[in-house]
């Protein structure tokens, strides 16, 4: 027996059919759909403005609780998948958003849209890991899954691509909320295809979930980004260092707490793991870059440059394309070229990007060109650092590997939206503060300052001669503000490069190690006297 048990140890994990793919394509939908509720959102952003007329805080707030609230709900929907079972999850999120997404549709004022939108981010945290874990069991085979976890995330990208074209007609005949409801039918066929085509996944122990670690998950992220993004809009004010000081006082505890817990909410022992704690540090430099870039340049091509949202999407359409072919590409590459070349090579080529960034005029192809680099270039990054990610992690311990990965993708988009759109708001601000044309009333040049649509609006109520210089002012401004994003941009892909390289040793020492225990699992099996509770 000890034998057999030796032989099946080294046989070819069972490789996947025609139902574990369509499970996947069904595994694909909520992807989609929360890239898609993502760059829909900054499409419908000047029509939104123009409906609720939100302050500058407000219109922050609108665009990053929903990546706060995922970032801070991933670990325990992680382990709760974990204990009650994955595919059960995913449906109650997919049900969660969708009357989220209806709510956020019809609300009347930014304080009922913010709200809607933290309840579709706690949803959201829901369907990722969910997702991911789902992918781990149902694709053993080592490159079977490298393929399927690559395609989950062109669905991301799909998502992306989807977002503006589709956004882009609803806004040209609909209101801003109807970009909402592209939920209710998405996750509508989730709902009746997921029963019958997804196995359920759960892991073989669960312990209990600690409450406390909940509650101090979600506050850590919301908690350090409001400090930071008060830093960015106001300047070093001790107000703002002592909300930025609580944040990573809580953090602390939060991380001690799971240290001393038998079942802690946070598995820290997958970070002893090198090729997961490099990926996933990765993949939050990755949110940063990727999530404030795609804020800003939605806004440019509607506010600055004038289009309408659907022209806006389609100008936005080559860079989601090129990403997925991008994914599609790195895919077929992964079997023959190690997963660190092509993740290094593709961030040094992202650098050209924000280059191109610094650059942008009234003339969108620069614009565009900009941010087809940089998306195709951290292609590759996102695509094979998430299956490392994924496939570093022992099998039982999937769904809290798949909700770190997505937490550190999440954080980093949540912090490129919150802490990278305030910088970009804060030099707005400053360019207005010494550039407002003479003559511009007080309460309109207060107004102009918060933000690009607030001084859109008040140049629109100002006669020719003020309202006129006072909008292109704002424009200039919000050029600027691009311009010093991209200029930050730059060492954080630097900094992503670097850390690439020592992805590749990271690896190797992973690999080393997961043979080392292999190979004394089973020597032990082998051993004369050894016996399982099985054969017994």
């Amino acid at each position: 027996m000890a034998e057999n048990r030796a032989n099946k140890a080294h046989e070819p994990p069972a490789r996947a059919g025609i139902r574990e793919w369509t499970a996947l394509a069904v595994l694909g939908m909520p992807a989609v759909l929360v890239m898609m509720n993502m760059s829909v959102l900054y499409l419908a952003l000047p029509s939104l403005s123009a409906g609720l007329q939100p302050d500058g805080s407000q219109l922050l707030w609108i665009t990053d609780i929903y990546g706060f609230m995922v970032a801070g709900s991933l670990v325990t929907m992680g382990m709760l998948g974990d204990r009650f079972g994955h595919r059960r999850i995913l449906l109650l999120g997919a049900v969660a958003f969708t009357c989220a997404s209806v709510v956020a549709a019809h609300a009347p004022d930014a304080g009922l849209l913010i709200a809607a939108r933290a309840v579709q981010g706690v949803a959201a945290a829901a369907l990722a890991p969910s997702s991911l874990a789902l992918i781990r069991a149902l694709f053993a085979d080592v490159r079977q899954r490298t393929l399927a976890i690559t395609i989950w995330m062109m669905a991301f990208m799909g998502g992306g691509a989807l977002g503006p074209l589709v956004g882009g007609v609803l806004l040209q005949y609909f209101w801003w909320g109807a970009v909402f409801l592209l939920a209710v039918p998405t996750m509508a066929l989730q709902l009746v295809t997921g029963p019958f085509l997804i196995p359920e996944s759960r892991a073989s122990t669960s312990g209990r979930l600690d409450a406390v670690s909940v509650v101090l998950s979600l506050l850590t992220p919301l908690t350090i980004v409001f400090g930071i993004k008060d830093l960015a809009v106001h300047g070093f004010a001790l107000p703002s260092v002592g909300v930025l000081v609580a944040g990573l006082a809580i953090g602390t505890i939060f991380v001690r707490r799971q240290r001393r817990l038998a079942d802690p909410l946070l598995d820290l022992g997958l970070f002893r793991i090198p090729a997961f704690t490099v990926s996933v540090t990765g993949m939050v430099l990755v949110g940063i870059v990727l999530l404030g870039t795609s804020l800003l340049t939605s806004q440019y091509l509607q506010l600055v440059l004038g289009f309408a949202p659907l022209e806006a999407g389609l100008w936005q359409l080559p860079t989601a394309v090129t990403g997925t072919f991008a994914a599609l590409v790195v895919s077929s590459l992964a079997g023959r070229i190690h997963p660190v070349v092509l993740m290094g090579a593709g961030v040094a080529f992202a650098v050209i990007g924000p280059v191109l960034l610094t650059q942008v005029d009234t003339n969108p192809v620069i614009l565009v060109a900009g941010s087809v680099l940089l998306f195709a270039g951290l292609t590759p990054f996102m695509a094979l650092g998430t299956n490392l990610v994924v496939g570093a992690a022992p099998p039982g311990r999937a769904g809290a590997a798949s909700a770190i990965s997505e937490t550190g993708a999440e954080l980093g988009g949540a912090l490129g939206i919150a802490v990278l759109g305030s910088i970009a708001t804060g030099v707005y601000g400053n360019y207005m503060v010494g550039h407002t044309p003479d003559g511009v009333p007080a309460e309109a040049a207060e107004a102009a300052r918060e933000t690009l649509p607030a001084a859109l609006q008040a140049a629109h109520g100002l006669p020719d001669s003020l309202g006129i210089p006072l909008a292109q002012t704002a424009r200039d401004a919000f050029a600027h503000s691009l311009n010093v994003h991209a200029l930050i941009t730059i060492p954080l892909l630097i900094a992503l490069a670097l850390l690439t390289l020592t992805l590749r040793r990271a690896g190797d020492s992973t690999e080393r190690t997961e043979r080392s225990c292999e190979s004394r699992s089973t020597s032990t099996s082998s051993a004369p006297g050894a016996t399982s509770a099985k054969d017994d």
